[in-house]
């Protein structure tokens, strides 16, 4: 079992008298039901899993259950000589959000406080959002991400000990010596195109074989196609179209998403696909950063909603579209193939798996800044710029929203495969690894 960072909160949750119940939401195929079920399995002598997918798919013994009551009575059906006291059983539902119902149902189950529950859902973002009677109070939301760079190297074998060396050269501004940055900045390209799907890594760390690798990451960019039919049929095909635009949309000099472009509708706007957006980021399968009017904290103030970028939710499905198995282009550097877009979705993925909201700023007389962060701590802005190997280096636009005092902003940051790190009127330049400790 790969080491994840989710694994401390869930042990505290199954180690916890908290009697809400917990509700892991993220993407199919990022390792949600392995790692309940294994911390389940550890600290509960009584261990039920029901999965309701497979339910639908047969018996559907919970397809019609209309109180604690009837569900007490299908669950004992499947599991009844595990069905103990409280401080032993817990029961986990996976895939919850194939039954609405049972969402609004957590809050009887809570109360009634019979066994330890925890659930889990591919889609459980959006089926939340469409439930009219969400149990507020009653459940724990938490979001799971793909397997962000720092786990990646934790799977790859790079112990704690240098892992802890190198947070601390991010902090103290140090560089790492020429080997240690060409060892790191490779297990970094290799990330590029491996991504963070528990499956992919478990194929590099095993085989090396790019081909087992793409196997899974093909089929599980298939399944996050299918599942805007299941879920959605009447927008199935737009949500479908708008999904397979993102890694195009992205390569483009103007990564925003132009509406107008999506069914090649002129007088296209952003509430003419709303409720596909909403699928798309709360389904977990699309990363949006939205532009903001004004570089201040909090940036949600300033929030433009109508103007979006999407990234995919993991590199290693992107850098298949674009390369197939042809990893050289992502290792080597090839000269004809442009990393802008690659570092950007990786960088996406990151800073979001950290808990980011994630934004950029676009203005004609300033230029484009890729990111921009709240940091709570100093109560300001974190402008973020990302190069990837011969990209420009004159950031003229960072240059300028720092320079702006009603901004309040203290820095910025430039990520790139340079090694060593520096400090110039006010910019931080960093090697792209150390995004891990953003």
């Amino acid at each position: 079992m790969f080491k994840r960072k989710i694994e401390s909160y869930l042990e505290t949750y199954l180690n916890s008298d908290e009697e809400r119940i917990l509700c892991v939401d993220g993407a199919r195929q990022v390792g949600k039901s392995f790692i309940i079920r294994a911390l389940a399995k550890k600290y509960y002598t009584n261990y039920v899993e029901v999965n309701m997918i497979d339910d639908y798919a047969g018996d559907k013994l919970f397809a019609d259950v209309k109180n604690k009551d009837e569900f007490y009575l299908q669950l004992s059906i499947l599991h009844g000589d595990k069905l103990k006291e409280r401080e032993n059983t817990i029961v986990f539902l996976d895939e919850i959000q194939v039954y609405p119902h049972l969402l609004t149902m957590l809050k009887s189950l809570r109360y009634d406080n019979r066994f330890k529950y925890i659930c889990s859902g591919s889609l459980l973002g959006v089926t939340l959002h469409k439930t009219t009677s969400i149990p507020m109070g009653s459940i724990l939301e938490k979001e799971m991400y793909p397997m962000d760079f720092e786990e990646f190297l934790w799977a790859c074998g790079v112990g704690n000990e240098f892992i802890s060396y190198m947070k601390q050269c991010y902090e103290t501004k140090a560089s790492l010596t020429e080997s240690m940055h060409n060892k790191i900045l490779n297990l970094f390209k290799t990330y590029l195109y491996v991504g963070g799907l528990p499956d992919a890594i478990k194929a590099y760390v095993e085989t090396k074989n790019v081909y087992n690798i793409r196997e899974v990451q093909t089929l599980t960019h298939k399944y996050y196609r299918e599942d805007a039919g299941k879920y959605d049929e009447d927008n199935r095909l737009v949500i479908q179209k708008m999904y397979d635009y993102i890694p195009s949309n992205i390569e483009n000099k103007v990564k925003r998403i132009q509406f107008t472009k999506i069914e090649n509708q002129p007088n296209a706007r952003f509430k003419n696909y709303e409720h596909e957006f909403e699928y798309l980021i709360s389904s977990g399968i699309a990363l949006p950063v939205s532009a903001i009017a004004e570089p201040s904290f909090p940036l949600i103030q300033s929030s433009k909603k109508n103007l979006i970028k999407l990234y995919m939710n993991d590199v290693g499905l992107f850098t298949n579209i674009l390369y197939s198995y042809n990893v050289n282009a992502i290792l080597k550097d090839e000269v004809k193939v442009n990393l802008g877009a690659v570092y950007e979705t990786v960088v996406t993925q990151e800073l979001k798996a950290h808990g980011h909201n994630l934004y950029y700023y676009d203005r004609r007389k300033v230029g484009e800044v890729d990111y921009l962060i709240d940091d709570y701590s100093t109560l300001s802005v974190v402008p973020i710029e990302i190069k990837s190997g011969r990209d420009g280096y004159e950031f003229s636009a960072l240059k300028k929203v720092i320079a702006l005092q009603e901004n309040r902003i203290q820095k910025g940051y430039v990520f790139s495969n340079d090694r060593v790190v520096k400090e110039e009127n006010n910019i931080v330049y960093m090697p792209i690894y150390y995004i891990m400790f953003m």
